[in-house]
């Protein structure tokens, strides 16, 4: 069960506490600590949970000295470039949230939690909406991947608050939450099975693990839409990417493409493939792709239009 409880003025102390334990672990690496989440806004109800976000130089110099300080590394759940890590058998309970430098989920984050500082009836909005929903049971079970109601329940608040904050920065996320899978069936329709027509022969992928849908946030909207599909040998298929007509011709989409290049590699990928139409094979030539052969190892029929291209990661 979510246990939500009254603000405890300790936790500002805590906090430069445990920031000194890991200033300590992570040495010159570690460019900036920041106390985030509820039980830094003073007056509002939390979870017993301090919520850290860590800004490094490199992430991969980050594990070896939390695992030493106590830490447990959990993984990106949804957003790429994270690295998350819990401590859980002292007190008080953490949640470390690590980027490198330049990420902008590190500005959303303190974006939304100054703004409640500044404005007592936001912060009192929103500890009523926490109170309500760890009222129903549904907001204890996980009704999306790692994800409970609770979490899920509370996303129109906290884009209200980013909205009203003015966060217009790029952040690429996993799709997870109802929204983000709702804007994966409405790009994929519009932009491709609407001029088949026909209806969407691969919604299948949406619950396969090899298969990963990404949308791409400007602020609170998103602007686009991404479908990889992860082959064997190190290699991924990009089957689709699409930035939303609205916001074309501003650089987003080379954008998008060139988060999806890094994460990818980050993750092992050697080579991205894709099959390009006639009218994007320009887009693809700005950014380093070759014909390369496609090679489909599940062997699905492509347009004979298409080009085959790929990039070395």
């Amino acid at each position: 069960m979510i246990e939500v409880v009254s603000y405890n003025p300790a936790w500002p102390t805590l906090f430069e506490e445990e920031a000194t334990k890991i200033k300590g672990a992570l040495g010159e690496n570690l460019v900036a600590i920041h106390h985030v989440g509820s039980t830094a806004v003073p007056g509002l109800c939390a979870k017993p949970k301090l919520d850290i976000i860590l800004v490094v130089s490199d992430m991969s110099l980050v594990t070896p000295g939390l695992k030493k300080a106590g830490y447990t590394y959990k993984g990106e759940f949804n957003i790429p470039f994270r690295q998350g890590f819990t401590r859980r058998d002292t007190l008080p309970k953490v949640n470390l949230h690590v980027y490198e430098e330049g990420n902008p989920e590190v500005d959303l984050n303190l974006l939304f939690r100054d703004f409640l500082r500044a404005h007592p009836e936001s912060r009192d909005e929103y500890a009523a909406l926490k109170l309500n929903l760890i009222s129903q049971a549904s907001s204890h079970q996980r009704l999306s991947g790692r994800f409970r109601g609770y979490n899920l329940g509370k996303d129109a608040f906290i884009k209200k608050i980013l909205e009203k904050a003015g966060f217009k920065g790029l952040c690429m996320r996993l799709c997870t939450h109802y929204d983000e899978w709702k804007a994966a069936r409405a790009f994929r329709k519009k932009y491709f099975f609407d001029k088949v027509p026909m209806k969407d022969p691969y919604s299948w992928t949406f619950d396969h693990k090899d298969h990963l849908h990404l949308v791409l946030y400007r602020g609170t909207e998103i602007i686009g839409y991404a479908h990889i599909h992860l082959w064997p040998n190190q290699k991924a298929a990009l089957r689709i990417i699409v930035i939303d007509e609205a916001f074309r011709n501003k650089g987003y989409g080379g954008h998008f493409l060139e988060l999806c290049e890094r994460w990818l590699k980050q993750r092992g990928i050697k080579t991205l493939h894709t099959q390009s139409s006639p009218k994007a094979y320009s887009f693809y030539s700005q950014h380093a792709y070759k014909e390369l052969p496609f090679n489909d190892p599940d062997g699905y029929e492509s347009n004979p239009q298409d080009i085959d291209v790929g990039k070395i990661l």
